[in-house]
């Protein structure tokens, strides 16, 4: 067996925290922080994921109204242990351009595309925690035969979780966190 090279090992025993992430210049990019535990995601990027992705944020900050910021590619600190990577979010907050990640209390949108690897995490996993952290709304982008289908959740307050508010395929229009309409055939094409 192959010993981890030692950046892997965690630098106390309960795991790592959020800080120590933008110390491990040797992990990978998009590498997260789930309860603790580093968890890379180390598979190709696939074609229908990039160009969706790129054209969901593209189409938010089109849309997104003075005081909104659209992001990809930057982590959410939900708390002390838990630094989740989500593909978009939307921001109440300007972060500096060196900045690598946004507090939870400023994100009011968080969305993530399901991929083979990362089906577990994004139905199960990061919803949980999202609901947890404050987050309002959650979007979970399935692949329908190449055909975006978006899952959009609202955050009950009473129950601290997400609770369903439509799938949308062909066409988004929704009023929260801002009023968006999408046609969702052009985010793959």
């Amino acid at each position: 067996m192959t010993a981890l090279p030692e950046w892997m090992h965690p630098p106390r025993e309960e795991g790592w925290y959020s800080e120590d992430l933008d110390m491990l210049v040797e992990a990978p990019r998009h590498t997260e922080l789930i309860d603790g535990a580093l968890v890379f995601n180390m598979s190709p990027q696939r074609r229908w994921h990039s160009r969706l992705v790129t054209a969901l944020t593209n189409a938010l900050t089109a849309q997104a109204p003075d005081g909104f910021e659209v992001d990809r590619e930057l982590t959410v600190v939900l708390d002390r242990r838990n630094r989740p990577e989500p593909d978009v979010l939307v921001s109440t907050a300007r972060i500096s351009d060196q900045a690598s990640f946004y507090e939870a209390d400023t994100v009011v949108l968080v969305v993530e595309v399901v991929s083979p690897e990362s089906e577990h995490r994004d139905r199960a996993v990061k919803p949980q925690k999202y609901a947890e952290a404050g987050i309002s709304h959650y979007w979970r982008i399935e692949n329908e035969d190449g055909a975006p289908a978006v899952h959009v959740y609202e955050r009950d307050e009473l129950t601290n979780a997400y609770v369903p508010t439509g799938i949308f395929r062909d066409r988004l229009d929704v009023p929260q966190p801002f009023q968006l309409k999408i046609d969702l055939n052009d985010l793959v094409r």
